[in-house]
């Protein structure tokens, strides 16, 4: 088969693609599946690049996001094919294994995969230089380079630790013994990866639990991993220099994107969905309780293990919501997911209020201000108050008056927020730019039209 990606599905320099959001003719019905979990087909394809042997993946999303990725480990000298749609066949180098890529790495607008791929290339005694589109350029990375330093490696960024970004990797790596000073899944994940080509122990603690698929993936490879909850708090060690073996991953569906179809589903008067196949990990699904304490009709139906996570298939039903306060620690197991959760809360009766979420300021946006003003042009009613955001709701979707147009920052999850509110507000919503969605979830606006039965969302 063919070594070529698929075309990236975003040219930062093309014109803009405004979309409009307006209310289907009925509720939305059907059964559907997500693009597969983007974080786990970044380490999919970046662990299969670090195994002996040849790894089988299937399920992969094949957004832009994943796509450069493929295209990183490709030019690190890993042998990366398509075999079919979702399906993808990684030829690993070993831990160590490597190579000097001839070209800058580009990573287009993932922020995931440029702190983890940071952490690989910190471990492996090559040079190498890393840039983004506009917006990955804007965000910081010190926060990954400064812990990574400390293997031996040494960062170059333009001010304020921003891409694009040089690194010298380490020639003989030394075993990092960090704690997080805040919870990161990026910054530990990087981490453990600049671990592996380490000898000895690397010893990372995270104040609070955040998603662990990292630390899956590696078992499922055969590195020895440890994870214990202390008072001091969750300390994961990884023991270095391991062979990792490939072995098949199947990706299940994103618990992310599938949460955009089932607020959608909560909002529309009548409507009831299936999101088959969703990822049901523990620490990814602080969403799914969010709406369940607010009185969302959501069941899991088929629940099953796959690959060592947790998938099942979601029943999403219209129903009535109350505003809740949503506490700190629930944000690093739903941190993508607070632009739809304020949709949801924009419709709910009474107030929500989501504490600590400090970390959405320096998301593909500053998504907190992202967040507010979405909901506000579109006639909602939202405050700021400190890293806290307040949403007063208004009962249901239909009293949110729309008819604004979201400036989406060339972020994917403001933009699809935006639509889904449209299909309930009295007037559709526009979106200025949504042609980065792609990057996310591919097809989002015809799966929500097939849901809706209709042209629900149309070229603005």
């Amino acid at each position: 088969m063919s070594n070529a990606d698929p075309a990236m599905s975003h040219d930062p320099d093309a014109a803009p693609r405004p979309l409009r959001a307006g209310r289907p003719s009925a509720g939305l019905s059907g059964a559907f599946g997500v693009p597969g979990d983007k974080s786990i087909s970044h380490r999919a394809l970046m662990f299969g690049a670090l195994a002996v042997g040849t790894t089988e993946i299937s399920g992969l999303l094949e957004g832009e996001d994943v796509l450069r990725t493929a295209a990183a480990m490709r030019a690190l000298g890993a042998t990366v094919e398509k075999q079919g749609e979702g399906s993808w066949r990684v030829a690993g180098r070993g831990v160590g294994g490597l190579a000097e890529p001839a070209d800058v790495l580009d990573m287009g607008n993932s922020g995931t995969a440029a702190r983890l791929l940071s952490g690989l290339l910190a471990g492996h005694p090559i040079f190498a230089v890393m840039t983004g589109d506009a917006s990955l350029r804007r965000r910081p990375m010190l926060r990954v380079t400064e812990p990574l330093s400390a293997t031996g490696a040494q960062f170059w960024t333009r001010e304020g630790g921003r891409l694009p970004l040089a690194v010298q990797g380490a020639r003989s790596p030394l075993p990092l013994d960090y704690r997080l000073p805040v919870a990161s899944a990026q910054v530990k994940s990087a981490c453990l990866l600049a671990g592996l080509c380490a000898p000895g122990t690397t010893r990372i603690v995270e104040p609070e639990r955040t998603r662990d698929h990292t630390e899956n993936m590696l078992r499922h490879f055969g590195a020895t991993v440890r994870v214990e909850d202390t008072d001091e708090g969750r300390v994961i060690e990884v023991d270095g220099q391991p062979e990792l073996t490939a072995a098949p991953i199947r990706v299940p569906g994103d618990p992310s994107s599938a949460a955009f179809l089932l607020v959608a589903a909560l909002l529309v008067p009548g409507s009831r969905v299936t999101v088959r196949n969703v990822g049901l990990n523990p620490l990814r699904t602080g969403l799914f309780a969010t709406l369940r304490e607010m009185g969302a009709r959501l069941t899991v139906e088929n629940a099953r293990t796959e690959g060592g996570e947790p998938v099942g298939d979601i029943v999403a039903e219209y129903g009535p919501l109350s505003g809740v306060e949503v506490p700190p620690g629930r944000a690093p197991s739903m941190i993508d997911e607070y632009p739809i959760l304020a949709v949801a809360a924009a419709a709910a009766r009474g107030t929500t209020r989501m504490r600590g979420l400090a970390e959405l300021r320096v998301k593909e946006s500053d998504r907190l201000s992202a967040t507010a003003a979405l909901l506000s042009v579109d006639g909602g009613r939202v405050a700021i108050e400190g890293d806290d955001l307040v949403v007063e709701g208004l009962g249901e979707a239909a009293a949110i008056p729309g008819g604004g147009t979201v400036e989406t920052h060339m972020d994917h999850r403001i933009a699809m927020s935006a639509l889904v509110m449209g299909l309930g507000t009295r007037t559709p919503v526009a979106v200025d730019d949504a042609a980065f969605i792609e990057t996310s979830f591919p097809g989002f606006a015809d799966l929500l039209n097939r849901a809706a039965g209709g042209a629900a969302i149309v070229p603005a």
